[in-house]
């Protein structure tokens, strides 16, 4: 299975919204997810399903993919590492899994999954984490496919 996390692209600040989850992609940041969008989706098989927060700039951000998103409100800011895993079915799901989220869930989701400990990793914004789960001998194995940020786009 293919677990994907990519943090959102970067967003206004906090003290330019009311409401958080109504924060927008700056220009910045909507070129960032375009420029993403388009790795991934030369990467990305077909059958990936993209999940993401309610929140505008991960709403944004995934559609920037021009795919079928579905948004899944307990992938809110503040969302707990279990929340995500339970989403994306990690390590089980049939197919890969885009989550388009915030930290510090998203750090703590990839060191959790790498390392077993969940510990503060940072995830920059517009960044993508590509983990893999695989069987080998009848053992699961982890394996970080790719660490891929906007600015090396």
């Amino acid at each position: 299975m293919d677990l994907i996390l990519w943090r959102h692209a970067e967003a206004v600040g906090e003290n330019e919204a009311e409401d958080d989850l109504a924060r927008a992609l700056t220009a910045k940041g909507e070129r960032q997810a375009e420029r993403m969008a388009e790795w991934l989706n030369r990467r990305m098989a077909h059958s990936t399903r993209v999940l993401a927060s309610p929140a505008v700039r991960c709403q944004q951000t995934a559609k920037a993919l021009g795919r079928k998103v579905r948004t899944i409100t307990d992938l809110a800011p503040g969302g707990s590492v279990e929340t995500v895993l339970r989403a994306a079915r990690w390590p089980d799901a049939a197919e890969p899994v885009l989550i388009v989220g915030h930290q510090p869930t998203l750090g703590y989701v990839a060191s959790l999954v790498v390392t077993g400990s969940a510990q503060p990793w940072a995830v920059k914004k517009g960044a993508v984490w590509w983990i893999r789960c695989r069987v080998r001998d009848g053992v699961n194995q982890v394996v970080v496919q790719g660490v891929q940020g906007p600015e090396w786009l």
